[in-house]
């Protein structure tokens, strides 16, 4: 089941549980007490590797994270990130220093940058001084590994000139696939692992939601364009394809969904969960072994939406 973080030596699971919702920030109706439930159960169902942030509620997420381990910290793998506004030197070892307080640990296993420098009119930082800071916070033994989020394959290349990088965060779904055109290759190059955000495209590929369904105001989905005009009715019939090979493999839509995503080169899945329930279920698609027919045939589905997407990679109109 475990696998190895690019050449850091860490040991991770092919799913991990992602905790933006913890932050409640962009999301509606989450409880604490039951997200902490959740990942309590995820980690008693075999996973040990979390991925938090610090913008993710400003810091809320790391605390209900760092709450909900403090008992098997020295058995979980926690990844964190610094966010877009934190990359000068100084601003990287006190972001570092706000997650470790807030994580309740000494040290995380894997630090991320959230996003390229110029993301959301941040400040522009040389690359070259936020990975100066993430080497000397790494051998103070304050971070284990480094990685970065939402990098293009020149971003991470050009990262990887001042330093190891060891993991990429991308969006990668069935459904959002950009990443096989350029950065794939270079990490299966490179051994970087891919931990892919919105394994699910945000709960589409669940199929938990009808050609009608309308989302909360206030929801992040309602910016998704997976879920917007025809992408999302394309969507809808490439799931109605996807169903029976998910009853075929006596397993559910989403985990038929997260077992094609960890079976992709270096690719492991970062996947939410609202409740111990989610957790578990997310848990066992681990264990579930796609035939080759099965993989090719459901590559061929998720074709059918992606290959009407246009380049641009991030997968919410936020300016909209």
């Amino acid at each position: 089941m475990a696998r190895l973080l690019g050449t850091s030596g860490i040991e991770i699971t092919p799913i991990i549980v992602g905790t933006w919702q913890a932050g409640k920030s962009g999301w509606v109706g989450i409880e604490d007490a039951e997200v902490i439930q959740a990942l309590r159960a995820a980690f008693d169902a075999g996973i040990t590797t979390f991925d938090t942030a610090e913008v993710y509620g400003k810091g809320y997420s790391e605390q209900i994270v760092g709450q909900a381990l403090a008992e098997v910290r020295d058995r979980a793998v926690i990844a964190t990130k610094v966010f877009a506004n934190h990359l000068k030197y100084q601003q990287v070892f006190d972001a570092c220093e706000g997650s470790l307080k807030k994580l309740k640990t000494d040290y995380i296993d894997l630090y991320q940058i959230h996003w390229p420098t110029g993301a959301f009119n941040s400040e522009i930082v040389p690359i070259e001084e936020t990975m100066r800071a993430l080497n000397d916070l790494k051998q103070q033994g304050k971070i284990r590994a480094i990685g970065v989020s939402n990098f293009s394959r020149d971003q991470l290349a050009e990262a990887a000139q001042y330093g190891r990088i060891d993991s990429l965060q991308p969006p990668y779904n069935l459904f959002w696939r950009g990443i096989e055109q350029d950065a794939m290759p270079y990490c299966v190059e490179n051994n970087i692992s891919i931990l892919a955000y919105s394994p699910l495209a945000q709960g589409l590929l669940t199929g938990k939601f009808g050609a009608d369904h309308q989302f909360e105001e206030g929801d992040i989905r309602n910016k998704n364009k997976l879920f917007q005009g025809e992408h999302y009715q394309r969507a809808q019939q490439a799931l109605a394809k996807l169903r029976p090979i998910a009853d075929r493999n006596q397993c559910s839509m989403a985990q038929l969904a997260l077992a094609w995503t960890i079976a992709q080169p270096q690719v492991n899945a970062i996947a939410g969960a609202r409740n111990s329930d989610q957790a578990v279920q997310n848990a066992k698609a681990a264990e579930i072994q796609l035939s080759e027919s099965d993989l090719a045939e459901i590559d061929a589905i998720g074709r059918t939406v992606t290959d009407h997407l246009d380049d641009n990679p991030v997968m919410w109109n936020f300016a909209a």
